[in-house]
């Protein structure tokens, strides 16, 4: 994360709220911590997808983008796996 320059306060931070805004879209009941987990761990998994096509994200707003849709794609794959 800091080779993006996003330190690791800023990234949990980040990493919350696009866990929030994706369980939102998602219309998934999570809490707080889940959320964190969801965007950080979001963000490690969009960022590996994008730079296998050769797309690559920097700074808070990347990271936001980057947790934001990872954190969708784990939602997703978790509603797939429970059903």
């Amino acid at each position: 994360m800091e080779q993006q320059g996003v330190g690791w306060i800023a990234a949990i931070i980040i990493g919350g709220l696009a866990g929030w805004i994706a369980s939102n879209f998602m219309k998934s009941d999570t809490g707080v911590f889940v959320n964190i987990i969801l965007g950080i761990v979001g963000a490690a998994v969009a960022s590996l997808l994008f730079g296998l096509v050769g797309v690559s994200f920097g700074g808070w707003l990347g990271y936001l983008v980057a947790g934001f849709v990872g954190a969708c794609i784990l939602i997703w794959g978790a509603r797939a796996i429970r059903r």
